[in-house]
C-alpha cells in the first residue's frame, strides 16, 4: 500500500527529493528546480534536465545558515563579511563563498567556491527545514531560455522531466537574486 496516496503536496516533494529525486517549486521570483545536493546522480539528472554543463557550479538554498556550514569555509572570508552576509539573510541575496576542500565537483563546478542563499520564500524554508539540509537550486528553465514563473509555465517547459512540482507562486520580485562575492563583497549578477 502506497503510503503516500493521502500526503500533503510538501510531503510528497519530500519524499522525492529523499529518494533522489528532481522536483519544481515556487522561490522568490521564478520557480527553481532543485535536488539532494550530496546525490551525484539527482544532482547531473537535474544538470541534464536543465542542459546545463556541470562546469558552471550550481546554487544551494537552504532554511538557515546552519544548514549550509556543512559545505563552507567560511575561515576564508575576511573580517566583518560574515555579518554582512548573514544581515542580508533570509532574502533574494546570493553569496560566493569559498567551499571545504571535500565539496564535490558536481556542486562547485570548476571553482572553489559554492553559490548559497538562505532564502525568505515560506516554500523553500518548509522545504529545506523538512528534507534537514539545503537543496540545489537553479531556475526552472533549459539553458538560455526564460525561467518558469508560474506552475502551468513549469509543466509546459519541463513538467515531463521532473518527479514531481510542488504547488505554489513566487515571491513577487521581478529578477532572480542578487549575486555578491563573498571575499570582496562586488556585485556579479544585479537584481
Amino acid at each position: 500500500m502506497n503510503t503516500l496516496i493521502n500526503a500533503q503536496p510538501l510531503q510528497l516533494a519530500l519524499a522525492q527529493l529523499r529518494q533522489g529525486g528532481v522536483i519544481g517549486y515556487a522561490t522568490e521570483a521564478v520557480f527553481g528546480v532543485g535536488c539532494d545536493p550530496d546525490n551525484g546522480d539527482a544532482v547531473q539528472r537535474l544538470l541534464n534536465i536543465k542542459q546545463r554543463p556541470m562546469d558552471k557550479g550550481l546554487v544551494l538554498v537552504a532554511a538557515d545558515m546552519s544548514q549550509l556550514l556543512p559545505y563552507l569555509d567560511l575561515s576564508a572570508l575576511p573580517q566583518g563579511r560574515l555579518a554582512v552576509i548573514l544581515e542580508s539573510w533570509p532574502g533574494p541575496n546570493t553569496w560566493i563563498i569559498p567551499a571545504k576542500p571535500e565539496v564535490p565537483s558536481w556542486l562547485k563546478g570548476r571553482f572553489n567556491s559554492l553559490a548559497v542563499r538562505v532564502s525568505a520564500h515560506s516554500q523553500v524554508h518548509d522545504l529545506c527545514l523538512g528534507f534537514n539540509k539545503p537543496l540545489v537550486s537553479s531556475s526552472a528553465n533549459k539553458s538560455g531560455e526564460p525561467p518558469a514563473r508560474s506552475v502551468s509555465e513549469l509543466e509546459q517547459a519541463m513538467g515531463r522531466e521532473l518527479d514531481y512540482i510542488l504547488p505554489g507562486q513566487t515571491g513577487g520580485l521581478a529578477n532572480p537574486s542578487l549575486i555578491r562575492d563573498g571575499i570582496t563583497g562586488a556585485v556579479l549578477r544585479p537584481a
